[in-house]
């Protein structure tokens, strides 16, 4: 089996690109916000983290797709606050009101390597847009301390191409969602104006890095991108237009998580379309979609509709 991107790249070269991203913070236009706050001195902008990264919880997780989960599960490490914030998020507690603990770059080192002492298969950075700096830091030091599995990038996808730079030979694994098509409606939800701008060059700048997802042995992601779509009542999330743009503009294999699980969390009520749950007539239309755009390698697990 092959050794992770990091270890290929070297102590040396994670080094540098950590202190080319803690000098970022300076003035910091990591994400496509562009707040220009000094978060090395403890200002905050729209993500609202400082210098320390915040985490709201870790552990082995099995409800992520197969190829992460195994026997043993994807060592998910969920950040608190976002770059997004979309309003009907499904963490709304960890994305919205801020619940989490700050953390130093050796306290989020020992979660990682605890994580693979537990038997996760990789290390799975969930809504980490805006904690780049701080996940590379701790990168370098647990990897000096024994880490040997595959980093996943667990996004919404609104992340710059300059900052995705920074994690080239650093990140196996790319997990972004593509949230919306229609500008209008991102920012409707999440004060995103050029979601899809922001999206389609993200995900161009990350099929790059890695290309399509490959398994191991075992039938677990080594390395690769795989795409996460929340369908949406009322078709607001664009289906038919982004699996015509992963099919066309990123790849025909790319793997493609199309999500089922919608409904009104948080702020949903304030966009009236959102304020329901999502068919299953509206889920399979989504799918259908995809397959006539020719996307045809789907995450393939069963979605359950509980009845009103």
């Amino acid at each position: 089996m092959s050794q992770p991107a990091y270890i290929q790249l070297g102590d040396d070269n994670l080094r540098a690109k950590a202190q080319k991203a803690a000098q970022a913070m300076s003035c910091c236009t990591l994400c496509p916000r562009e707040c220009r706050v000094n978060r090395n001195e403890g200002e905050t902008g729209f993500c609202r983290t400082g210098k320390l990264a915040l985490v709201s919880s870790y552990n082995a997780h099995f409800g992520e797709e197969a190829p992460l989960v195994g026997q043993n599960g994807s060592g998910t490490i969920f950040f608190t606050h976002c770059n997004l914030r979309c309003n009907f998020c499904q963490n709304f507690e960890i994305s919205h009101l801020g619940q989490g603990v700050e953390v130093t770059g050796r306290q989020l080192a020992d979660i990682m390597l605890h994580l693979q002492e537990e038997g996760c298969h990789n290390i799975n950075f969930v809504t980490p847009s805006h904690v780049v700096p701080q996940i590379l830091a701790a990168t370098l030091l647990a990897a000096r301390n024994g880490l040997s599995i595959p980093l996943v990038y667990n996004t919404g996808g609104y992340d710059k191409v300059e900052t995705l730079a920074l994690l080239d030979g650093v990140i196996d694994i790319y997990m972004p969602d593509f949230k919306f098509w229609d500008n209008a409606v991102a920012e409707k939800t999440c004060q995103a104006p050029d979601y899809r701008e922001v999206a389609c060059a993200a995900l161009r700048e990350m099929y790059r890095q890695v290309g399509d997802l490959e398994m191991d042995e075992n039938n677990l992601a080594r390395r690769g991108l795989l795409v996460r779509h929340l369908v949406l009542p009322g078709g607001l999330a664009g289906t038919r237009e982004v699996m015509r743009f992963i099919a066309q503009e990123i790849s025909k294999r790319t793997y493609v998580n199309i999500m089922p699980q919608y409904r009104p969390c948080g702020l949903a009520g304030q966009v009236a379309e959102l304020a329901r749950s999502l068919s299953p007539n509206t889920f399979r239309a989504a799918v259908q979609a995809a397959i006539e755009e020719g996307v045809t390698r789907l995450d393939n697990r069963r979605p359950i509709f509980f009845k009103k």
